[in-house]
């Protein structure tokens, strides 16, 4: 059971900084002040994973590599590694409120290209250090993003052109190794740089008494190294393409539902396995973040199939997950997790036992329960202590949007009544007051509906690809005193709130003294 406490959703992109997407610099570290002033235990992001088509985290080319465009360009400077000139070469100098994906990857590795060559022999014995570290996936996905972007035009795995590389044969890839072995430098520098500011700011959160919430998708990317090697636990045809793939039926957010693209599990062949990629894919996250957000928990007892090829998500079907089995696999593995069970969408009494076996917290959604004529699981009297709960997600509408734009006039004015809103205060301020007084474990809201936002700052519209989705950052502007003091204010009296305290460090032990000490004394 997680501690009475509270934070903060808002991923790194989403953050202010002068290269047009959030980094791990300095307003990283400034968000972790705000959240430490404004009494908040927790900071959740999304996955930090290398993004492909759509800029979505949640289709990463890999488990577990870390997105260079997060790489704090001020803090190569710092390091010597670039000129602030060179810095501001990456600037797209377009709209502080937009990230403009395309604009910045072509625009920033170039830059990162030159801070590579500056790489001194002193610095490059701490990447091989780090790459012997994390060689269980590190020369895959290396290789693979060489082969990918360099080689095949940024092909999909299922048109690369040379069968032998596709399928692994060792001869290949020893020979594709050599001829791509700067561009996997390059690419292992990266990856160094992406761990050492990560762990930077992890550490910095935590002595500031913050904790990182971090999210794992159930399923991977269909192009991705994980699938490229270790084709065996999906479910594919020969040339590497997905013969069944991931989604979910109709539901509140789609009446086609949705159709994710991802290749689904081979679960009997990871049980035959003992579960070793799963595990690994854990261990790998939970030294990323104190608390594990296990996307699509409702998969791991049933997921939704579909033949790849269907247009819609329509004519799928149900298949049986795990279980419980394969969470005992993983406790016994790594020891006891902290994890929270995303358990949205279509929730049956299978996957409620599921959950109430694992003893995970589930989640709810209070602008889900905005409905005069029913009395719902995601309106706060009816939280459970065992739960996370949120005022809006980054799939969903922010509170303002859903009251003022999206809501029936009768159930606009429930949610006013029910939030006790007098109109004198943001609308939204009043929604997590409302949600912080519950009786749920832990309180989250998103930043922007710390910020009162509307439409316009949705993060991400689910079943649509492209637009404006993962596009939101908030201003510098937006970590102020009003917003820190406010959220403070309803943390303490919504007993939400724990002073930080800071680790003991073990003290020195010190020897007894003896005669001959003594008398040198």
């Amino acid at each position: 059971m997680f501690e009475r406490t509270s934070g903060v959703l808002m991923h790194i992109t989403s953050l202010p900084s002068p290269y047009g997407i959030g980094t791990m610099g300095a307003d990283a570290h400034a968000f972790v002040d705000f959240l430490r002033d404004a009494g908040q235990r927790y900071w959740q992001v999304l996955p930090l994973g290398r993004t492909g088509f759509g800029a979505s985290p949640y289709q990463c080319f890999s488990a577990a590599a870390g997105n260079p465009l997060l790489i704090d360009l001020d803090t190569l400077v710092e390091d010597g590694l670039l000129t602030p000139e060179e810095a501001r070469e990456a600037d797209p100098k377009g709209s502080p409120d937009q990230v403009d994906f395309d604009v910045i990857e072509d625009l920033r590795f170039p830059v990162l290209r030159k801070a590579f060559a500056r790489v001194t022999p002193e610095l490059q014995k701490k990447i091989d250090a780090y790459a012997e570290q994390e060689k269980s996936w590190l020369p895959d996905f290396t290789l693979f993003m060489s082969l990918r972007e360099e080689k095949y035009d940024c092909a999909a795995l299922w048109d690369w052109p040379d069968s032998d590389v596709l399928h692994r044969k060792p001869k290949a890839l020893a020979a594709a190794r050599e001829a791509l072995k700067d561009e996997i430098a390059f690419r292992t520098f990266l990856q160094y740089e992406f761990h050492v500011q990560w762990h930077a700011l992890r550490k910095y959160a935590n002595q500031n008494g913050v904790q990182i919430i971090g999210d794992i998708p159930i399923y991977v990317s269909p192009d991705s190294s994980d699938v490229w090697a270790n084709p065996e636990f999906f479910k594919l045809k020969s040339d590497f393409s997905p013969k069944k793939v991931a989604g979910v039926p109709p539901d509140y957010f789609s009446e086609t539902g949705q159709l994710w693209g991802n290749p689904v599990y081979d679960w009997a062949a990871l049980e035959k396995d003992g579960y070793k990629w799963w595990i690994w894919r854990m261990a790998q996250n939970m030294e990323l973040y104190d608390v594990v957000r296990l996307d699509h928990f409702r998969g791991f007892e049933s997921f939704w199939e579909v033949d790849a090829g269907e247009e819609t998500a329509v004519k799928g079907k149900w298949q049986k997950g795990p279980g419980m089995k394969f969470f005992k696999a993983i406790e016994k593995a790594l020891g006891e997790i902290p994890i929270i069970a995303e358990d949205l969408g279509i929730i049956t009494d299978d996957v409620r036992r599921l959950l109430d076996e694992s003893g995970f917290p589930g989640m709810r959604v209070m602008i889900f329960g905005f409905n005069s004529w029913e009395d719902n699981c995601h309106l706060p009297h009816n939280y459970v202590p065992n739960s996370i709960v949120y005022t809006s997600t980054h799939d969903s509408q922010t509170i303002c949007e859903q009251i003022m734009d999206l809501c029936s006039l009768a159930d606009a004015d429930f949610a006013r009544d029910y939030i006790r809103w007098n109109g004198h205060e943001p609308l939204a301020w009043a929604a997590i007051k409302t949600l912080f007084f519950s009786p749920a474990s832990i309180a989250m809201t998103q930043m922007q509906d710390v910020l009162n936002l509307g439409a316009d700052a949705r993060m991400n519209k689910p079943a649509t690809i492209g637009g404006q989705n993962w596009r939101w950052r908030m201003r510098r502007d937006g970590m102020n005193h009003e917003l820190s003091s406010f959220l403070r204010g309803v943390t303490v009296t919504s007993r939400r709130y724990k002073p930080y305290q800071p680790p003991v460090e073990p003290a020195e032990e010190t020897e007894e003294p003896t005669a001959e000490t003594a008398e040198e004394a």
